[in-house]
């Protein structure tokens, strides 16, 4: 694992300890990586009524657009599972990945820079990796309007 993705995976646990999920009790992380080398993390926050909850790539992505990015999404790591006395997530079989309203909105994020980010699902037992594009062929965006 070269140190890049050594360091968003760090960063995608670290967000994930920040999680508020009293309701399921699986903590989510997510760092998303620019081609200017910044990181941008966030947790799943839950919400008493289930569908106000949000995704961990969702607050990711807000928080990526609040401070004014918009593009140049090079790669996402996703990290979580059940916590433990410390808050860590412990890390299932399966990597966690985006689900499909995440997907759509990090293609969105990765479209306004025409790039194609590799996601990086983490599990206990290693990495998956796929470009974005694989995960959400034929993808609705900014380019569909014009």
């Amino acid at each position: 694992m070269s140190e890049s993705t050594h360091n968003l995976v760090a960063a995608a646990k670290e967000a994930a300890r920040t999680a508020y999920a009293p309701y399921s009790v699986f903590h989510v992380g997510a760092a998303l990586l620019f081609d200017d080398g910044a990181v941008v993390q966030a947790a799943n926050v839950e919400n008493a009524s289930y569908g106000l909850s949000l995704c961990a790539e969702a607050n990711a992505v807000a928080r990526a657009m609040t401070e004014g990015r918009r593009g140049g999404l090079v790669a996402v790591a996703i990290a979580g599972g059940k916590p433990d006395s410390e808050g860590n997530p412990v890390l299932g079989p399966e990597p966690v990945m985006p689900c499909g309203r995440c997907r759509q909105m990090l293609h969105e994020l990765a479209a306004l820079g025409g790039t194609d980010p590799e996601v990086i699902g983490v599990a206990q037992d290693g990495l998956t990796r796929l470009p974005l594009s694989a995960l959400l062929p034929h993808a609705f965006g900014p380019a569909n309007l014009a």
